[in-house]
């Protein structure tokens, strides 16, 4: 409906350049008949002669450069149409490759084969948009500061945070990230782990992760040094996006991207420099979720431990019962 739209306005408009080119041509063609009669008849003077003259030269000039809008936007719908044409070229044949890959995998059913192609395709597109030796070197120069890339490849927050962990050429390897995407009552809609650490797949995430207090101050970059109950530490990084189509009336949903590495790869990762690695108190302790979580006093805990014996003590009475000493 919208290229409808937009080749019906076009058409309006060059029909109107067109009216305002035919009357610029009757108009310069009564100052000529003018010019000619006076001429003939030796009524006119010399400095009504240069005026007639000029003004013919600027109606004629001014149709020149109608025509030559008509004519650029005509070139530029021919290209439109064109590059129109290559991209549905180049994504039938990105799909013909894909559709051969996949040939020889059992999906459970047709739903599960479309989710995966569109995966697929997402991928493709993101290499086309950034490409991976480009990509790579720009994430090396500017030690992954994702704003940056943002800005430098025309791209959202999300997509270059996506496209970071996918850097795992053996020849130009990037830091191994973990990425995941929450919204604001914790599902978690999207989750890639490289770094190790290990995300929920069923249910929310441990509420100790910045994930989630990002949604506090939206739009800012969070970042947290986070140590998981295996002692590794990991450097982190939150921030909100805006999702949806924005219009008068919609509301558009907000979700929080988190990407972090282990903190062996902090002084390639920008985002690191603000924090204190080496002080052992300003990590903060995060587990999976409660229920896989051993840590008994965290202040959080909304569900006991399924992996540990729990006691309640009748005679206290704490923030949870499910938290300990």
């Amino acid at each position: 409906m919208s290229e409808s739209n937009d080749i019906a306005n076009m058409q309006e408009s060059n029909q109107q350049v067109l009216n305002d080119i035919k009357l610029l041509q009757e108009q310069e063609q009564e100052l000529y008949t003018k010019l000619q009669n006076k001429v003939s008849s030796n009524t006119i003077t010399d400095g009504e002669k240069t005026q007639i003259t000029n003004k013919i030269n600027e109606l004629y000039q001014m149709r020149l450069n109608l025509y030559s809008v008509l004519q650029e936007t005509y070139s530029s719908y021919e290209n439109n149409i064109q590059n129109t044409s290559n991209t549905l070229k180049e994504q039938k044949y990105a799909v013909d490759i894909i559709e051969k890959q996949l040939v020889n995998f059992n999906f459970q059913n047709d739903e599960s084969k479309t989710l995966t192609t569109i995966a697929l395709i997402n991928y493709a597109a993101a290499a086309i948009l950034m490409p991976y030796e480009l990509f790579y070197q720009e994430c090396i120069k500017h030690r992954y500061d994702l704003e940056l890339l943002q800005h430098t490849f025309a791209t959202s927050f999300e997509q270059v945070a996506h496209r970071v962990t996918c850097l795992q050429n053996p020849k130009m390897k990037g830091i191994p990230f973990h990425m995941l995407r929450a919204d604001i009552a914790g599902n978690i809609s999207k989750r890639l782990s490289l770094s190790g650490i290990q995300i929920p797949r069923y249910g929310g995430a441990c509420p100790r992760w910045n994930i989630h207090s990002a949604f506090v101050t939206p739009g800012k970059i969070h970042t947290a040094l986070s140590k998981m109950t295996d002692g590794e530490k990991y450097v982190c990084i939150a921030r909100t996006v805006e999702k949806g189509i924005g219009r008068h009336g919609v509301h558009r949903s907000m979700v929080s991207i988190g990407l972090g590495c282990q903190a062996k790869y902090a002084k390639d990762f920008v985002y690191a420099d603000q924090l204190n690695l080496k002080d052992e108190k300003a990590a903060i302790s995060i587990g999976v979720n409660c229920r896989t979580c051993t840590r008994l006093d965290c202040q959080q805990r909304a569900f006991p431990p399924i992996n540990k014996k729990f006691n309640i003590d009748l005679n206290k009475r704490g923030i949870s019962v499910y938290v300990g000493e």
